[in-house]
């Protein structure tokens, strides 16, 4: 009876450690994305830069870049952004 008293102490102090751990990390992840996004201004896109413009120069054709659009609002419902799109 020793033995199970025992491996139940170890069992919920390990659970509530890694508890205390996971909970720290989520704080402290969600403190630096909210000081990086107040302390840490957005690059603005350079002026005559064409916003459809991949990584190579060449311009996105209209109609993939419709049908990437279109996409992205139907897996997000609405909710997703095309900001630009880059070949990698």
């Amino acid at each position: 009876m020793e033995n199970l008293n025992t491996a139940l102490g170890l069992l919920v102090v390990g659970m509530v450690t890694v508890f205390i751990i996971l909970w720290l990390v989520v704080v402290i992840g969600n403190l630096v994305i909210r000081l990086t996004n107040r302390f840490i201004p957005v690059a603005a896109p350079a002026e005559g830069k064409s916003e459809n413009r991949g990584a190579s120069g060449k311009k996105t054709e209209s109609k993939k870049l419709a049908v990437i659009v279109a996409a992205v609002d139907a897996v997000t419902q609405g909710q997703g952004n095309v900001d630009s799109i880059e070949k990698k």
